[in-house]
Formats: structure tokens, sequence, C-alpha cells
């Protein structure tokens, strides 16, 4: 007796997803006035909390420090602390004063662990949609974003693997190896961050600048509210509200700016107006931007010393050279910094990569090694805190670094090698070193609760960190090449009502950012209350894939048992909604004549007869699968929704009768990958529709072959995933509700359910043929899965496209490569390695579920086919109750904004401006 088939709604239960951002409308309270300067160094023992100090120095310790070598400093690593505890149950704690450095609350309510659990017989209520990728946003939407189309809706993938085809035969037979050779350059098994979620759209502010033309090489910028201050040999600022070019000044073939950062001003109001300019010889100059003039410089301050930084701390300027030079401009009686009085001076290490000021504490890195240097109370003087400096085995430079607003207690650095690594604020140790990409990190910096990294692909990703693995909430292309910075700007809250971060490319471009990800956390909490506007049903589908080997429906007729695989296949379950057939080489694709008459002849030179044959075979399957249909199945009507085809591919997809009207929009696609794109012998075909509500796709694939072709393959996936080859959707307002991340529908990943089938051609790695035969006699599958190539390019390479999409385990045998008509593995000349090559994989969490997964036993070809039955939930929008939704929606969005802003408008009291808490608090409760 046929047991009932599980259901998996058991362990579909919404999962609370929150982002904040700010409303455009202005709510702020108008800008606090600084206090004075001696009220504050009356609070200055708060910046530098007695537990933070490791042992203060002994005088002659600190007149030492003014001429110690970066060779004499000393360094040391404490244990590991304790981890804060985080908000239980999404519940937030009353908010205490903090003390500085202060402890930034999350902007997002910490959302429960559900595991996973079991299918039942029945699906749960609905849980959100969960996104996967995201598209860009539309221009239609509004005239501003235009341009938004130039940006690339490459997914985190696309960056993470040098887009390039190994070279191969034009006509791609297998040429495998006996032995496979072992491949020791490939980076160890890890866990990088998880894209199966990612969201692409790029996080632009609706209807506002995006953008700005620089018009010059330059690779330093800062910002402060409107204004945008770029920098080299030429120093530009512009205005981030129109774009207008507010101040150019050139500074000569030999002086370039190589530091930059804006002065503290007495109050918020004046904050941004002017800037400090660091150069290579040593001069800082103090630039007043709305009159366009030098108000003082500085000609020996750093004495023929290139000036490699300007840090702001509090009401202070700091200073570093290439000598390691270390100046504290100190504020005089107006409350800010003055370069005419006399600075502070002390020693840090030479060889600066990168540094950080965090809680008072100057973090520098020098290559791999990182130091912190804390000042005393008293003398001003910096001194480490440890006597040894940070370093981690196995990890690259320090590129740059970040800390996170809801975790105070730790600090960030990225690494050449597309490393992060973690350390505690508290006592210095090392709390974990993430892998999160194959590339150079160029610039991170924290936004909210996530980390926001920008690499020299061009790519931008925003990280949860909260999760192990950590996930990857967006990625996008921001620039066309390598992303020179990146600056979240917390002084946009008080001065433009939003929180932009801002990235400058090598492309000489600009790009503004919305820190808050508005957009994206509407449309998140939309789908989470999905269940407030939608109702939700089941439907089931068969998927089969078959590399047929170009045989014939009648050559299984030479064989009882072939005769009888669909019969079995087809009566062995409950009639499905969908039934989709997947061929690959229908056609003889190793007939060398065959394949180059088809590439080299034009389409209306090609011979008459071959095409002829070559639809006969698509058409005799097609008929041959309608008569198992009406044979196998009586009691149930199928109509063949799309049939499709591209030299061997073929793809047949029929629908139960009754669901026939319940679908529209049908396109079907293909995606040529032979001999660099312009032959079909290998690609995908790809067939989308909508049921209900919700979209789905199908692809059908066969990709490169031979044992050694794994990043050929890879490259394969990359074009099908990112080719833009379906009609996009051009009402913005219904893409939403269709597609998953603000996708348009173009692309296969915007579809909210995705059946992936094909010959993928992954092999097994660096094992003889005689292993694996061995290992599959003895049932050993757990030695050979180790060693497949799809499940680990899954682990060794963080940009693989298929990490979105999850398969089901393999209890089976490698269906791939038999003697035709025999249960042997291949005994030819070759003699290949059996492999697992035909796949079924799927993505749509929460919307799918794969019940089965085995093979067939037909020996007409070189392969078995393999199976899987899927139970898809499918939703139907009410309009009416949906405008509900979006109402209750924007409410909840209204009252976060207003905490979100309180929190940053704390933290850049504290953090930016030097007030101290207490008196941060009370201005902000005015």
């Amino acid at each position: 007796m046929k047991p009932t088939p599980p259901s998996i709604h058991d362990q579909l239960k919404p999962k609370p997803i929150t982002t904040a951002n700010l409303k455009q409308e202005s709510y702020f309270a108008p800008p606090p006035v600084h206090h004075s300067v001696a009220e504050k160094r009356n609070e200055q023992s708060s910046y530098f909390p007695a537990n933070d100090v490791q042992f203060p120095p002994p005088p002659k310790q600190i007149a030492s420090l003014r001429s110690m070598d970066s060779s004499d400093l000393p360094s040391d690593r404490p244990g590991l602390p304790p981890r804060r505890d985080a908000p239980v149950g999404g519940v937030r704690p009353p908010k205490q004063p903090p003390d500085p450095p202060p402890p930034r609350r999350s902007m997002d309510v910490v959302r429960p662990m559900i595991p996973a659990s079991e299918p039942t017989s029945k699906m749960m209520p609905p849980p959100r949609r969960t996104q996967t990728l995201n598209a860009q946003v539309s221009a239609a939407s509004s005239p501003v974003l235009s341009s938004a189309k130039s940006y690339s809706r490459v997914s985190s993938e696309m960056s993470q693997e040098p887009y390039q085809r190994e070279p191969t035969n034009w006509d791609e037979n297998d040429s495998d190896d006996e032995e496979p050779p072992s491949d020791k350059s490939v980076p160890a098994l890890t866990d990088y961050p998880d894209s199966s979620q990612a969201n692409r759209r790029p996080p632009l502010f609706k209807a506002k600048l995006h953008e700005i033309a620089t018009k010059y090489d330059t690779k330093l910028f800062a910002v402060c509210g409107e204004y945008v201050c770029t920098s080299g040999f030429v120093t530009r600022v512009w205005s981030l509200l129109t774009g207008e070019l507010l101040m150019s000044s050139s500074h000569g073939d030999t002086v370039k700016v190589t530091a930059i950062a804006f002065r503290p001003a007495r109050d918020v109001s004046e904050e941004g107006n002017r800037i400090w300019l660091g150069t290579n010889l040593g001069e800082i100059h103090e630039i007043d931007i709305p009159t366009q003039s030098t108000i003082v410089t500085r000609g020996n301050a750093h004495t023929r010393r290139e000036i490699l930084k300007i840090y702001r701390h509090a009401s202070e300027m700091w200073s570093l050279d290439d000598e390691g030079k270390l100046l504290v401009w100190p504020p005089d009686e107006t409350g800010s910094p003055n370069l005419q009085v006399a600075p502070y001076t002390s020693r840090v290490p030479r060889g600066h990569t990168f540094s950080i000021v965090a809680g008072g504490k100057l973090w520098i890195a020098t290559g791999k090694e990182i130091r912190i240097f804390q000042r005393s109370g008293e003398s001003q003087i910096f001194f480490p805190v440890l006597e040894k400096s940070l370093v981690q085995p196995n990890v690259g430079d320090v590129t740059s670094g970040a800390i996170i607003s809801s975790q105070s207690d730790r600090i960030y650095f990225g690494h050449t090698d597309g490393k992060v690594t973690i350390y505690s604020r508290k006592d210095y140790t090392c709390l974990g070193v993430t892998n999160v990409s194959l590339y150079k990190i160029s610039s991170l910096v924290g936004a909210g609760d996530y980390l926001w990294a920008a690499y020299n692909t061009g790519m931008m990703y925003v990280y949860d960190t909260s999760s192990v693995p950590w996930k990857v909430k967006k990625d996008w292309r921001a620039h066309e090449v390598t992303i020179a910075g990146l600056v979240a700007d917390r002084s946009s809250i008080w001065k433009l009502d939003r929180f932009q971060v801002l990235s400058l490319g090598t492309d000489n471009y600009i790009r503004i950012w919305d820190g808050m990800l508005k957009e994206d956390w509407l449309e998140d909490d939309m789908q989470n209350h999905d269940a407030d506007f939608c109702s939700f049903r089941e439907v089931t589908a068969l998927v089969m894939t078959w590399n047929a080997g170009a045989s014939k429906p009648t050559s299984l007729r030479n064989d009882e048992r072939d005769a009888n695989f669909f019969r079995d296949l087809l009566k062995s379950q409950e009639p499905p909604d969908l039934l989709v057939f997947g061929f690959q080489e229908l056609v003889d694709l190793e007939d060398k004549k065959v394949t180059a008459k088809s590439f080299f002849k034009s389409s209306k030179k090609k011979d008459a007869l071959e095409q002829e044959h070559m639809s006969h075979q698509y058409r005799n399957w097609r008929d041959h699968l309608m008569r198992c249909i009406d044979d196998y199945m009586p009691n149930s009507q199928y109509t063949l929704l799309r049939a499709a085809n591209l030299v061997g591919l073929f793809s047949c997809i029929f629908v139960k009768s009754s669901e026939r009207t319940k679908i529209r929009d049908v396109n079907a696609a293909e995606v040529k990958l032979g001999m660099g794109g312009l032959h079909g012998n290998k690609g995908a075909l790809m067939v989308r529709f909508i049921l209900d509500d919700s979209s789905i796709c199908f692809i059908n694939c066969h990709l490169a072959a031979g044992q050694t072709q794994t990043v050929h393959r890879n490259n394969d996936i990359a074009s099908i995933m990112e080719s833009t080859v379906f009609p996009p959707q051009v009402d913005s307002s219904l893409r939403s509700d269709i597609f998953v991340s603000g996708g348009d529908g173009s692309m296969i990943l915007d579809h909210e359910i995705c059946i992936l089938n094909g010959d993928l051609n992954y092999r097994i790695d660096a094992m003889p043929r005689n292993t694996v035969i061995n290992a599959v006699r003895e049932n050993n599958l757990g030695k050979l899965l180790e060693r497949d190539q799809l499940l680990l390019s899954r682990k060794r390479n963080p940009g693989f496209r298929l990490r979105a999409f999850q398969e089901r385990e393999i209890t089976f045998a490698p269906t791939y490569k038999y003697d035709v008509g025999t249960d042997r593995y291949d005994t030819s000349e070759k003699k290949r390695s059996p492999a697992w090559c035909d796949r079924l994989l799927y993505r749509g969490i929460g919307r799918i579920r794969q019940l089965d997964y085995r093979r067939h036993e037909v020996r007409v070809s070189d392969h078995r086919p393999v199976t899987g039955r899927f139970l898809i939930r499918v939703k139907t929008i009410s309009e009416k109750h949906r405008y509900a939704a979006r109402e209750a929606c924007e409410q909840r969005f209204e009252e976060l904004q207003q905490r979100i802003a309180s929190d940053i408008k704390l933290d850049y009291l504290i953090n930016v401006f030097g007030i101290v808490p207490k008196e941060a608090q009370k201005l902000l409760s005015q």
C-alpha cells in the first residue's frame, strides 16, 4: 500500500523580518547646540572607562612613547569574553543611558530562529514569502531613476567567480581520465554566507539624486549631510540634493591631497561647512565650503611627511603621517579644533594599511597585524593597550574595518583575501574569522544592524552577521569597476532626514544608497503578513530529467522493463497537477558532422532533412508522452501547456485541464552555451508562467561535459541564471506581488518558485574509477558524495549560482555512465567514472518541498532517468485586503522609523558630536 506523502507545512511558520528606515518627511527636532569645551573636558574621563584601560603607563613610559619605533611596540590578546545576551522574543529591554563608547541598540527586532521539522499531512497557515534575489528599481516609477538601468542586476555569485570559459573542443565530448588527478589548489571547505535569500535591488532613494560623476580620477572622499567632497590633485565639492558642483580647486602637479575629513562644529546645523585636507607634503588646509575659501593652512603640521589619515573624534581632529607621528588637534574656546593651536604628539607604528577610531581608541593595522592605542587622561599621549599585536593565521592584509551599531562590543576587519576577522572591543580577543568572498574587500561600514562590504569587483553586499553562517541580505553591482571607498553618513539623519551610504568607484562615480533599505523593509513586511491578504492552496508536480542518448520512443519496446517505465512512473502515484518532462540529447550530439553542419551553415542553408529529423524526434516524444498520459491516467484530463526544444534539449509540460484556466503569462526562452554561446548543443530551456498569483519557472539544462570542466559548468550556470530572457513586468505595482525581491520577471531567479533539472554533468573528483565502482557496490554513497563536484562547488565557491537552490538528499547510485542496454558502468576505451550527472534542484523557501528523489532503470541510454515529486504552495491575492494590509504596513514602518531615528540621533550626539551620554539623553527628551 502506497504511503501518504508527507506535507511540509508544520515547519513553514512565519518568520518576522524587520529592517529600519527613515521617512522622507521631516520629523526631527531642531538640532541641539554643543556645550562648551570646559563642560566636556569635565566629563572627559567618561570617554575612557576604567575597565577599558588595561595598564595606565607610568610617566617615564609616556615620555618614551614619543620616540618609540614600531619595532618596540608590545602586544597581547586576552581570553574570549562572553557574548552579550540578545532580547528574548524580539522584546527590547528598557533603554538605559549608555556609557561611552555607548552600546547602540539594534535597528531590527531580534528574529527568532524557527527550527525545521518533518512535514506532516497538511500545510500550516502560509508563512511570509521568502525573498531570494532582487531587481533594480524601475525607471518608470520615477524619471530621475532612469539611469538606474545601468546597474547590472548581477547576483552575488557573478562577482565571486571570474566569468571566463575554459577552452573546450567544439563538439564538447567527454575526455575523462581513468584516474582523475586530485586538485590541491582549491581552497579549504568552508561555510560562506548564505546567499539563497539575497536581495538584488539597488537600494536607491526614490525620486532623489542617486549618482554624481566626478569626471576625474580620485579615490578619496568624505561626506557630511548635503556635501560630498572628493580630492587628490583636485578638490571638488558637490551638493547631494541637486548634484551641483559647488567648489573646484586644483592643487598643482606636485601637491596631492592624501587625507580628508569634515571638521567638527559647535552645533549640528554648522556641521559639514568646513573640511580639512592633508597633503603629501605634510600640510593641512582648512576649507570653508560655502565661501569656497581657505581659512587657514598649517604648512608644518607634518613636516615633509605624507599625511595618511585625518580622524574626527568628538570635538577634536587627529592626523597621522607615514612616519607614524600622530597629532591630536584640540578645540579652542569656540568648541572646534583649531590648526593654530599646538597639537599633542604621539608615535604609532609605521606601515599603516588601515585604521579606525573606536571608543577613543585607535586601532591601526600594518599588513596583517593590528595594534590598539589609547591615550592617558592627563598627558594626552597614546600608548599601546596590548603587549603584542593582534594577528590571525591564514588571513591577508587588513584593508578595511567597521563597527555595527547594534553590536558595539565588537569590531570587524576586512582582508585582501575576502576574509573578515571579528574582535572584542572589551578584551580584544578574536571572536571569529569568516570567509565571505574569494576577492579583496575594498571597504566595510556598519549601517544599522548590518555590515556593508564593497569589493574590488564593483559589487556591494549587505551581510546579516547575527546568524551562523552569515546571511547575504543584499547584493548588487554598485560600480562597473573597483569600489574605492564606502561611507555611512550619520549626519544625514539630522541634516537631510535620511540615512545615506555613499560609495566611490574607480569608474569616477559617486553613488548614493539608502542605508535604511526602506523599500526592502516595506516589501519584506508585506510578505511577512501575506496571510492577511492572500489565500493559499497546494498543487503537486512530477518532474523528470533524462539524457535519452538520441533514443526514440520505439527504443523502449526492446526490453519489457524499459517499456514499462512511463507506465510505472505515471501510475505509481496520485495524478499530479503538473507533469514536467525534461530531456537532453534527443539528437546525437557526438555526431561531429551533424553538429558542424548545424553551426557553420546558415539557417537557410541547413540541411532540410536534418531539420526535419530533429523536429520528428521531438514530435515523436511529445506524442508518446501524450499517449502514455491518456493510457495510464484515463481519469485525469491533461493539457499540453508548452513544448520547447533546443538542438538536443526538449521540455514538455502538461497541466491538468482543470488548472489551465488559472495559468497566465506562459513564456519560453532559451540560452545557448555551446561554443561560447553561439551554438545550442549545450544550454538551457526555460518555461515560466503565473499560476493563480504565484510565478513558477522550470529550467532544463545540459552543461559542459568532461571530468575536469567544473569551472566551465559553473560558468554555464552563471550564463543561465543571469540572462534576461523573459519579457519583464512593466507595472512596478504588480512586481512585488508576483515576483520575488523586486524582480521584474525577466530573469529566472525573479520567480517565486524555480525547479531546475538536467544533465548538469558534475562528476566525482579525485577518485579512481575502480574506487568509485567499489563504493557503489558497497552502497557507500556518502564517500562518493563528499567528492561530488556540485556539492563541492557549493562549499568552495561563495559565488556558485546553484547555492540559491536546494537538493534533496541523494540515496541512489550514480546515474552516469552505463553501457547502453546493460546495468554495467562504462567499459569502453575511455572507461568514464560513474557520477551523478542527472539532478533535480529547486528554490522557493516556504513555498516548495520535494517529496521524493529517485532514479529509474531504463537501459536504452547511457544515463538513468531521475524523477522527483514536489508539493508547491501557490497564492491568490485579495485586492481589497491587500490595500488594508498596506496601510497597516505603513503604520508599522512609521512607528519603527521613529524609534530608529531616536537611536541614531543618540549615537550621533555621543560618538560623533562629543556630548556625554546623560546630556545627550536630556537633549533628546526635550
